[in-house]
């Protein structure tokens, strides 16, 4: 006599597939970068890949609960529930936990965006951690620099 199975079984999301490919992607740009000698470089490539994989989340944050995270809830808002009328909507966590960015500082987030008016603003200030500068003090941003 056989057991059938009568539960759904349950298979993996896009957006949790698109997340492990960019985690790979990451892992694998910075090993190489690290390897050939150029840790700055393989730091400001973790960096961009971080913010994929926040955009990712963000956004399906922002398919679940209708709105992007407010600059209250910040990115923890993609790891807690946050208060609300609409808390019931979500449907994370979106990430299993906030990593720091390459030089050990949060990544910034605003919403709504100063550079991204009808979005929010995501960014690591680079190396030597203030605005602006050049080559690995750059900052590492979510928006196009031609802009």
């Amino acid at each position: 006599m056989t057991v059938r199975q009568t539960g759904r079984r349950r298979g993996f999301t896009l957006i949790e597939i698109l997340v492990v490919v960019i985690i790979i992607a990451t892992l694998a740009a910075a090993v190489v970068l690290s390897l050939s000698g150029k840790p700055d470089e393989a730091r400001a490539a973790r960096a961009k890949a971080d913010i994929g994989t926040l955009e990712t989340a963000i956004e399906a944050f922002r398919l679940d609960m209708r709105r992007y995270p407010t600059d209250e809830e910040g990115l923890g808002a993609l790891v807690r529930k946050p208060d609300g009328e609409d808390a019931d909507r979500w449907k994370g966590p979106y990430l299993k936990r906030l990593e720091k960015d390459p030089w050990d500082r949060d990544y910034v987030y605003a919403y709504p965006g100063d550079r991204n008016e009808n979005g929010y603003d995501l960014y690591s200030l680079g190396a030597d951690g203030r605005p602006g500068g050049q080559d690995v003090n750059a900052d590492i941003v979510n928006w196009s620099e031609e802009d």
